[in-house]
């Protein structure tokens, strides 16, 4: 519930500090007093959007600051989800820069518009003649319904499977657009694939196949580097061989006579070695070595292969070649198999449809039950509220299409009087009408919801006398389970709050302003006097306060 209000800087209003408490809280004031700009600024900090015209002073800030409790509101996830702190005493804070940018917090977090506005619509339920009108739409009214018929259960369960029952007809709308498709694209990707499949694609591979090229393409150079090379370390005069031998045995000897030759000999060892190993490779190169058209051709046509691929496929490795070969490969395969894939999908399509089916079967039972009910409540309050004649037609009619809230048609027709047709509301209710009967469904609500704070503004426009003192009463009753505030002009309503404040505007030298006070008793009753009977007041004015309030 609201528990405080702070506003600075906006409109009319210099400063407002005001404190609320639980129950039902009326508010009063003067025409032009400023109960809109109160309204006005709680609608701000609630998350309506904001202009530069809010600002009373133009180059000082406008902050709006609003203290909640919030503890039986269910809203940890509410907070989860956002990223915020969660605390059972939350403080929303809207900020108004003369720059005309505005700032929102949610306990000193900074916060989204739209993450401000989404708690606000939770917390305070600003009712005003544009919200009466939503009365006459029929999410509204099934609202009204399933609340009486308990079906929120079962519609948060419809909801979640519906979501997947839409998810399966677009994949199958998919599927089937693919099929529709997929007969000529299967032979030109089965085309691709092929010719991918014929080339050897592994990492290294055009390496190793331009180097293999360069090799068979020179075959002749090579046999004859290695027969020369073969020929230096063999030759019997000059040969590098025969030449280390004679080094070898010299460098032997040499060691014999001290430890500073023995360095000398042992790398001369090692040269000979390893010429014995180049000459003994030389001779295996040589007998491997030998023209091999054949190989040349089926090479030369392998790098052709790889090079046309890249052409075709506008890249420039192997590995992007295989990257497309795998991606052609799932298409072909998903061509193939596109029959079953579109066969599961059916299937899972039928079962949620059942699932469904009997969830939509079960919603539309429970409203078939309470509607009677719900007409018998309406008929009983509105005739007490000075409409006796006023009779509801509310009628269910099953459809066959998944609606976001079941599978129904919603007939909600009214008639004010006896003998008249049944019309639309928006049609056929007065705008005091359908005050009345939006005050009725409000307090049914309270009674299976738990509603946030709710704010009537002048609800009780259009009614007087006896009907107002019942308006009142009850609002009076709803506020026994929740907080409940009415902005009104009749004392009839006033009286019936627990508390009252006075709205008024003040001139102070060349400035005016607005605030707001709590009325004690006393001033409660001069209060009422005055809206009774004007500003002079009667002995009889007075006593007609008194006994309003007792």
């Amino acid at each position: 519930m609201l528990t405080h209000l702070s506003i600075k800087n906006y409109a009319l209003i210099d400063e407002l500090n005001v404190s609320f408490t639980s129950g039902f809280t009326t508010i009063t004031g003067e025409t032009g007093a400023g109960k809109s700009i109160l309204l006005g600024g709680l609608s701000l900090v609630l998350g309506k959007r904001a202009d530069l015209s809010s600002l009373k002073n133009k180059e000082a800030k406008c902050i709006i600051e609003a203290e909640f409790a919030i503890s039986n509101y269910g809203l940890k996830s509410y907070f989860e989800i956002n990223d915020l702190d969660y605390a059972a005493t939350t403080w929303l804070r809207r900020e108004i820069l003369p720059s005309g940018k505005s700032r929102a917090f949610v306990n000193d977090t900074p916060v989204t518009l739209d993450i401000l506005s989404g708690l606000g619509a939770q917390l305070v339920d600003i009712h005003s003649q544009h919200q009466t009108l939503r009365l006459t739409e029929n999410d509204f009214q099934f609202r009204v319904i399933d609340a009486l018929a308990e079906n929120q259960k079962l519609i948060e369960k419809y909801t979640v499977i519906l979501a997947k029952y839409k998810g399966f007809i677009k994949d199958l709308e998919e599927l089937r657009d693919f099929e529709r498709n997929a007969s000529k694209e299967l032979d030109y990707n089965s085309f691709l694939l092929e010719e991918l499949e014929k080339a050897t694609l592994k990492d290294g591979i055009l390496e190793a196949l331009e180097e293999e090229y360069d090799q068979l393409s020179n075959v002749e150079r090579i046999i004859e580097l290695l027969s020369q090379s073969g020929k230096i370390l063999n030759d019997e005069q000059i040969g590098l061989l025969s030449s280390s031998t004679i080094l070898q045995q010299a460098s032997q000897k040499l060691s014999d006579y001290g430890k500073q030759f023995t360095s000398l000999n042992e790398r001369v060892q090692s040269i000979a070695i390893e010429l014995t190993d180049i000459a003994s490779e030389l001779e295996s190169l040589q007998e491997d070595v030998e023209a091999n058209p054949n190989r040349l051709e089926e090479v030369n046509g392998q790098l052709q292969l790889l090079h046309d691929l890249f052409k075709k496929h506008q890249v420039s490795t192997v590995i992007e070649l295989e990257e497309i070969k795998i991606e052609l490969s799932e298409k072909v395969d998903s061509s193939l198999n596109i029959d079953a894939k579109i066969k599961e999908k059916e299937n899972l399509l039928a079962s949620v449809t059942i699932d469904l089916n009997k969830l939509a079967s079960a919603i539309h039972s429970n409203r078939n039950r309470v509607i009677p009910q719900l007409k018998e409540l309406l008929t009983n309050s509105l005739s007490n509220l000075g409409m006796p004649s006023a009779s509801f037609k509310i009628e269910i009619e099953p459809t066959e299409s998944f609606k976001v809230n079941g599978k129904d048609n919603l007939i909600f027709l009214f008639s004010a009087n006896k003998g008249y047709d049944y019309g639309e509301l928006k049609k056929v209710a007065s705008g005091g009408e359908l005050s009345r009967i939006m005050l009725t469904i409000k307090s049914v609500l309270a009674n299976y919801e738990q509603l946030p704070t709710l704010m009537f503004d002048e609800i009780d426009t259009g009614v007087s006398g006896e009907i107002s003192s019942k308006m009142g009463d009850i609002m009076q009753k709803m506020g026994s389970s929740m907080q409940v505030f009415s902005i009104t002009h009749l004392p009839q309503v006033a009286s019936k709050g627990a508390s009252q404040f006075k709205v008024f505007k003040e001139e102070t030298g060349e400035s005016t302003r607005t605030d707001m006070r709590k009325l004690t008793n006393d001033e409660r009753v001069n209060e009422l006097a005055e809206m009774l009977g004007g500003k002079n007041l009667s002995d009889s004015a007075l006593a007609h306060a008194r006994q309003l309030l007792q």
